[in-house]
């Protein structure tokens, strides 16, 4: 039985809720860094990492690790690795994406360069032949170096794992989906508690919350550039994810998700989202502006990603928006609150410091996950027989 060591990039920050996500779906973590989770498992871990990890932005199956200082080290260990084991004489391989950091090596066009000419040597070598036709299954290669230290793996994925497929209508600078899984999961809401979101755009933390409460595997409608890669694991791994996935449903289910925005041409789009999400059900989505935000029920949660104000004129009304967010907070003051924004007075005019606040990169922009946690909910007391 052959195993692999796969690396699955995540938020930075974000860490320990994919290693523990790995953990549970029964795999022995090799590696945490900045960004990267690594970890074992056979061929049909990259059927079910894609299908079923929430937080991870893609699922790279790692070729080969070394130390290289020099291109001509990088081009003779990329040679030495069993290229011929993954790529099949008609596969269509390039590199990507090539990154480094703190490394002799810094050029990333001539290290993309240099690794395709070493994997074409090995290849000609192996196959017996002079040039490739290339007309197979696509095989895309990222490459990372950091410490001079690099990293050669194969995306299964194709397209990162944050489309998972419903979210065709998005509003503006929305919060990823892997993003909002992360921090829903790294919160202590579950489903059983009240999630409100006050600005929930095109509905992502709402419809991540509903697929997390209802078990519903984020990658079982979309496809995977690794579907097509017949000698490294057959089809029926795939099915064999997707009928798992399946019967670990659990749709019927009570949850009190809501998700408010004051645009109703946003709601509209939300609503959709939802119903391709398959959670529409599950969700309670309405145009309402976050001065009318109450609950009558206590111990609930808001998670939510407010207005950043990137254009100056949008910056000027951020206090009076972050004192209304503040004076709701107050209504309910039984409630937790995490709040994801780049705005650096968010705790003044909210009126009140954060317990923890995390850095976090949203796409290119530098956020803060502000956290105000509330009481604990009282333990309920067990039923005599």
């Amino acid at each position: 039985m052959s195993f692999y060591e796969f690396t699955a990039p995540c938020h930075f920050g974000m860490e320990a809720v994919l290693k523990r996500e790995i953990i549970n779906l029964g795999y022995e973590i090799t590696r945490v860094e900045d960004g990267r989770v690594s970890f074992r498992g056979e061929a049909s871990a990259i059927a079910r990492a894609n299908v079923f990890l929430r937080t991870a932005e893609r699922i790279l199956l790692c070729i080969g690790r070394f130390k290289a200082y020099s291109f001509e080290e990088l081009f003779e260990q990329t040679k030495a690795l069993p290229w011929e084991e993954y790529l099949p004489s008609d596969a269509r391989f390039w590199v990507k994406k090539a990154s480094t950091a703190k490394s002799k090596l810094f050029s990333s066009s001539d290290i993309q360069s240099i690794i395709k000419k070493a994997i074409v040597e090995r290849l000609k070598q192996t196959y017996r032949v002079s040039w490739f036709k290339e007309e197979g299954a696509i095989y895309p290669l990222r490459v990372f170096i950091y410490k001079d230290e690099v990293t050669i793996a194969l995306d299964t994925s194709g397209e990162s794992l944050h489309k998972r497929g419903y979210r065709k209508l998005s509003s503006k600078a929305p919060v990823s989906e892997t993003l909002a899984a992360a921090i829903l999961l790294l919160s202590p809401w579950n489903k059983d508690r009240i999630l409100v979101d006050p600005f929930c755009g095109s509905g992502t933390f709402p419809i991540e919350a509903a697929m997390i409460g209802a078990n519903i595997a984020p990658g079982m409608n979309r496809e995977f550039t690794a579907e097509a890669w017949k000698n490294i694991l057959p089809m029926k791994d795939w099915y064999e994810a997707v009928t798992e996935a399946n019967d670990l449903i659990e749709d019927q289910i009570d949850m009190d998700i809501q998700g408010y925005d004051i645009d109703g041409e946003i709601i509209k789009n939300a609503r959709q989202n939802a119903v391709d999400a398959g959670v529409d059900h599950l969700i309670h989505l309405q145009q309402r502006p976050v001065n009318a935000l109450r609950h009558p029920k206590k111990y609930g949660f808001v998670i939510t990603n407010p207005p950043y104000g990137e254009r100056l004129e949008e910056k000027a009304a951020l206090p009076e928006l972050y004192t209304e967010i503040g004076e709701a907070f107050r209504r309910l003051d039984s409630w937790s609150y995490f709040v994801l924004t780049s705005y650096d007075q968010a705790e003044k005019y909210i009126g009140r410091k954060a317990d923890k606040n995390r850095k976090i990169y949203n796409g290119m922009i530098k956020t803060y996950l502000y956290e105000f946690m509330g009481p604990r909910p009282p333990k309920r007391k067990k039923q005599e027989v």
